[in-house]
């Protein structure tokens, strides 16, 4: 298991403005993916996949638990 962070910033329609947006979110990983990240370089572009949960039964703060990563190139 890995633990790690995704910072995200991108721009989005919202009631008919552009808004950016920017956000770090707190994520795990295992097996597969785990060394994925593990190997990646710092600050490296990827698109991730999965689902949100909270971190644990005693805390409510949500995690992306990652089940699909891409690393994208030359971005």
């Amino acid at each position: 298991m890995l633990e790690f962070r995704i910072q995200h910033e991108s721009e989005q329609g919202e009631a008919g403005a552009t808004r950016k947006v920017s956000a770090e979110v707190v994520a795990m990983a295992f097996e597969a993916q785990a060394r994925l990240v593990a190997g990646a370089r710092l600050g490296a572009a990827l698109r991730a996949g999965g689902f949100l949960a909270a971190k644990s039964r005693r805390s409510k703060k949500l995690v992306l638990h990652v089940t699909d990563i891409e690393f994208i190139e030359g971005a």
